[in-house]
């Protein structure tokens, strides 16, 4: 998508930053995602195209990114089921045959069902601890309900196992407690209306909640309140302390409960510049996160990938297109580079 700043109207950050709110909704002019359905749309057009681009003298890289990095997940889904009829091959399989490195991870990422993905994702972080507040927290925490019961779903099929086996056997104490309820579900729902007196109520316990009758107030009330209302919840408790509620959660906890609460309060309050943080600090590494990179602009694309996009150039003064193109190296980049869309002036 191409946006030209002129004079007369506001700049793609100014628009974007007044739906920050809206940011799973639909907007008058589209969604909030960079990668949309592409109207043009021929599937055996496009499962030729990836065919020529892997039998021809020399794998066509550039080709295989330009498809599959303008198609829509469904339309990617439709493209493998064609690609299989007309060779008798696995469309993956053939890619993942012809291409390497961090560019063989994108377009797995981006033929697999979303998931799929989530669901690998969330395995390996569980199984590796350097990753599992993390990873957890993102996938369990920014997916909707059916899209996580999905991910479950797929997670037992594809593993053999329940997700919160992995998560008993994996983790421990209040991180435990905390992913297991974000498992669970059961969010209150948002009626529209804001109960000011269930919000008084929640800061004073919060604030009351002391030695073991810490984690039992403040895990479930983190894990069960809906996000207006703990927004609400956020702005009575500074304003009531003087004290920003991640600075309780700095003093209160440690370790992995401390990270856990800090991620999740920061889902709650804005999700787009949760995301900005993420993707920011994957880039500040000597050598790139590519693993975040990847799952992030691949999972939020088709959501709130502008959102993200307008929440980093407002917090860090340069945009995301152009710290993409300054870190990241190789044949990744093009995809990387497609995926965020354009440069945010």
């Amino acid at each position: 998508m191409s946006v030209s700043a002129g004079k007369m109207g506001p700049s793609l950050t100014q628009e974007i930053l007044s739906h920050l709110g809206l940011a799973s909704k639909t907007a008058a002019w589209g969604t909030l995602g960079t990668l949309r359905t592409f109207l043009n749309f021929s599937v055996d057009k496009d499962a030729q195209r990836l065919l020529r681009a892997i039998t021809g003298q020399g794998v066509d890289r550039s080709a295989i990114v330009d498809v599959l990095t303008n198609r829509s997940r469904e339309q990617r889904q439709l493209i493998s089921r064609a690609f299989q009829e007309r060779t008798q091959q696995d469309l993956l399989k053939s890619l993942q045959a012809a291409l390497s490195g961090n560019l063989e991870r994108i377009v797995m990422a981006l033929l697999q069902p979303t998931a799929q993905f989530d669901a690998q994702e969330l395995r390996t972080a569980l199984k590796a601890s350097d990753s599992a507040v993390d990873v957890a927290i993102e996938i369990l925490a920014t997916r909707t309900p059916p899209q996580l019961q999905e991910c479950l779903a797929v997670y037992k099929h594809d593993f053999q196992v329940e997700a919160v086996d992995d998560i008993t056997s994996e983790t421990n104490g209040i991180l435990q407690d905390l992913l297991l309820a974000l498992v669970k579900g059961g969010r209150d729902s948002y009626s529209g209306i804001i109960d000011y007196n269930l919000a008084e109520q929640d800061v004073r316990a919060l604030q009351r909640a002391e030695g073991p009758s810490t984690e039992e107030t403040w895990v479930p009330l983190f894990t069960q309140r809906n996000p207006e209302h703990l927004i609400r919840v956020f702005e009575q408790y500074h304003w009531s302390t003087g004290q920003e509620l991640e600075e309780a959660v700095q003093n209160r906890f440690h370790g992995d409960a401390q990270a856990a609460l800090l991620g999740l309060a920061s889902v709650i309050k804005n999700t787009p510049l949760y995301f900005a943080d993420k993707l920011h600090q994957a880039l500040q590494e000597t050598e790139p996160n590519y693993q975040v990179l990847i799952r992030i602009l691949i999972s939020r694309c088709e959501t709130d990938l502008l959102s993200i996009r307008a929440e980093f150039k407002k917090k860090f003064g340069k945009s995301l297109y152009s710290s993409l193109q300054d870190a990241v190296k190789g044949d990744c980049q093009s995809a990387l580079l497609a995926l965020c869309r354009a440069e945010d002036m």
